[in-house]
């Protein structure tokens, strides 16, 4: 590993297996298992098939704390790999780099044993077809687990005894996913209204833990795209139960272990139900996700919490997960040393050392630190008291707490950074980096901070210029070459992000890139209904999935629909417009039965069933004017809002803009709702007041 945790590039190639030449960070960490391992692609499947043996497909993530424990427990066992290497083919997959694959055979372990996760541990026909699998497997049986190298001894037994039996089954298997991916829902839920949305806010507040936010009880996973749902839901009917549902889990989050109260970024999910004690990996999706999050919370609410985590989340992305030529890395591991969280905790001792009597006195009350500590021996910063009723408790200023805590931080980060840092994942992935740019374009729209959008601008000129090479978007960068054609989400979420980065600049090349995206995408990816997530381009597997949940992500289904709303609204096109229809459609009756997972598609539909806004300027040439009319049009917080831009007598480009022009010389705003408009508005003054109106007026259930 180098300085940052990552595969050195120069391996061994004399004791190095054929991944050593894969780019993928995950795949390169197994390049030295005596395991004899393929990446997935021909090669490996010819081979299965010539000697007519399984296929043992391990699919994991470099962040994965599990699968490091199983790499070292079993992969780098000499004993398991040649049992590995004589009665199977075995292929190393990257769930990031090839997440088709994946949710393909995540879905038929799910199926076999009613659970996933990772590692996936999954044996296959030659054909592909599934006939065993799980998660983690121990070397040797425990955790009433059965022991890996029993279970290799008993499938390759079982391959050459019972073959027909085993074949049969994973035949039936495969159709029932290849029949799943394709099949439309037989109940559709053909009125697209507001009352299904209404329906699910309430379903999700019956699920909320009411002392600690989040859904259910234990692990807990932010799940940022159901509260943002709710955020629109309160704006909307302003019930003050779906705020408090909001506010408790956004104040948990942000004061809980899961939250790096130093650093600045979420951890991946936490492990308890009070948001204490994380796995300590940290995601590009998940921050950019919730940064995103407490930006629209900051917007509704003003609580200065929400802006500071925002901002301090958005700030460890920029300073630590972006590549030097612009793009963002995709995650950062859990564990350094070999131990999970190592590099994130504390002793009172040391804090103490480092901070002083008086100052460590104050730190360690206020985060909750204990000689005993609260993880393994050693503590993990949390705020179990939110900053003014600590002041109080101290008799002190707000002011001075904040002050003092903040040069603590600062003591404190520096010791960490002399700390081994965990792994880092360093492959630019363009889904995800299309959720980061749109956070960090709403950053620099809320907040006027300038590096956001430097940075978002920067991401999107890197994957325009390097994960492009014909035209049609590639899914991952990485050691200089970009790699995997791209999937349904990476053209939908970078389209978004397009949008996004126009709506802040209202330069007009971004919308013309967006506009290319999203045919590429119908070209590439439609169908009736739904879209499937593989491309014409992609290979073969034994199913074309159409992904309509959330998962650790947006649903890609729900970012296509997402755009193509927006954009359909922007240019006027009902081609568009019938598309993202036919995409809720197909997802309606999901949407009923699991509102937790379709928070995306909750709020795409509740964009397309809700008010309608148009806010176009027209500009008279003065960049001034246009800058401080654009500034308040980004602050108030205006849900399902599409921002056009022409200068007066040009010739317009959307029928938005026809038969407008500015008013008495000066910048003018038209603003719009439901094809119903108020009249011109010129004064910043006036714009205030009637965004302000639309931010705090009350809806109804429509």
């Amino acid at each position: 590993m180098d300085g940052n945790g990552s595969p050195v590039n120069q391996i061994a190639t004399n004791k190095a297996n054929r991944l050593h030449k894969e780019t993928s960070p995950y795949l390169l960490q197994h390049a030295m298992n005596p395991v004899d391992w393929y990446a997935w692609g021909d090669e490996a499947i010819e081979r299965a098939k010539a000697e007519d043996k399984p296929i043992f497909l391990s699919i994991g993530y470099s962040a994965c704390h599990w699968c490091h424990v199983m790499e070292h427990e079993s992969f780098e066992n000499e004993e398991i790999a040649a049992i590995l290497n004589e009665h199977f083919i075995s292929i190393k997959v990257d769930r990031e780099e090839r997440p088709a694959v994946d949710e393909i055979y995540m879905t038929a372990v799910q199926m076999m044993t009613g659970s996933g996760g990772w590692p996936l541990s999954v044996f296959l026909t030659p054909e592909l077809e599934p006939f065993y699998g799980g998660t983690y497997f121990p070397p040797e049986s425990r955790y009433g687990k059965p022991g890996f190298k029993d279970l290799l001894e008993e499938i390759s037994r079982v391959w050459v005894t019972q073959r027909a039996e085993l074949t049969s089954s994973a035949g039936k298997l495969a159709d029932v996913i290849a029949n799943a991916s394709e099949r439309e829902n037989d109940a559709k839920v053909e009125d697209l209204s507001l009352q299904l949305v209404a329906d699910s806010a309430q379903t999700l507040i019956y699920m909320l833990d009411q002392r600690w936010g989040g859904l259910g009880d234990a692990p807990k996973f932010p799940q940022a795209d159901l509260f943002k749902l709710l955020l629109r839901e309160y704006v909307r009917t302003r019930n003050d139960k779906v705020l408090d549902a909001v506010t408790l889990t956004l104040d948990r989050m942000a004061l809980g272990g899961m939250y790096d109260q130093l650093g600045g970024g979420f951890h991946r999910y936490a492990v308890d139900r009070t948001w204490l004690v994380p796995h300590f990996e940290k995601m590009l999706y998940d921050n950019a996700m919730l940064s995103d999050l407490y930006l629209e919370a900051y917007q509704v609410t003003g609580d200065e919490l929400y802006r500071r985590v925002a901002v301090e989340t958005m700030d460890y992305v920029v300073g630590e997960m972006k590549d030097e030529a612009g793009g963002f890395h995709s995650a950062e591991d859990a564990d350094s040393e070999g131990e999970e969280g190592k590099y994130y905790v504390w002793s009172k001792g040391e804090i103490e050392k480092l901070l002083g009597k008086d100052d460590a006195q104050l730190f360690t009350e206020y985060y909750d630190v204990t000689s005993g500590g609260n993880f393994e021996g050693h503590n993990i910063l949390n705020v179990p008291v939110k900053p003014p009723e600590f002041a109080k408790q101290q008799g002190i200023p707000e002011s001075e707490l904040l002050e003092r805590l903040g040069e603590a931080r600062k003591i404190l980060l520096k010791a960490r950074a002399e700390r081994i840092r965990p792994g880092r994942d360093d492959k630019v992935l363009v889904s995800w980096n299309g959720l980061m740019i749109s956070s960090l374009a709403l950053g620099y729209q809320v907040l006027g901070e300038k590096r956001f959008l430097d940075a978002a601008v920067e991401a999107a000129e890197f994957i325009l210029d390097n994960m492009m090479p014909d035209g049609s978007l590639m899914h991952t960068y990485s050691k200089g070459s970009a790699n995997v054609d791209g999937y349904l989400d990476d053209y939908a979420a970078l389209a978004n992000a397009m949008v996004d980065i126009y709506e802040t600049t209202l330069d007009y090349k971004w919308l013309e890139t967006a506009d290319v995206l999203v045919e590429q995408m119908i070209k590439l990816f439609g169908d009736d209904g739904a879209y499937y997530y593989t491309s014409v381009k992609h290979e073969n597997l034994i199913a074309r999935i159409k992904p309509m949940f959330d998962g650790a992500g947006p649903s890609a289904n729900a970012l296509a629909a997402e755009v193509l709303l927006r954009m359909a609204r922007i240019y006027a096109r009902d081609d568009y417009m019938k598309e993202a229809e036919d995409i809720l459609k197909a997802a309606s009756d999901r949407m009923v039965r699991r509102a937790s997972g379709s928070g995306r598609m909750l709020t795409v539909l509740s964009d397309y069933a809700g008010v309608q806004r148009e806010m176009v300027i027209v500009g008279n040439g003065n960049d001034e004017e246009k800058a401080a009319m654009l500034k308040e049009v980004h602050k108030a917080y205006v849900p399902n809002r599409a921002i056009l831009f022409g200068q007066s007598g040009q010739k317009p480009w959307s029928p938005l803009q026809e038969g407008r022009g500015s008013i008495d010389g000066k910048t003018t705003l038209y603003f719009c709702e439901n094809n119903s408009c108020r009249k011109p508005m010129t004064e910043i003054s006036e714009i205030v007041k009637v965004l302000r109106f639309e931010s705090n007026k009350q809806g109804e259930v429509q």
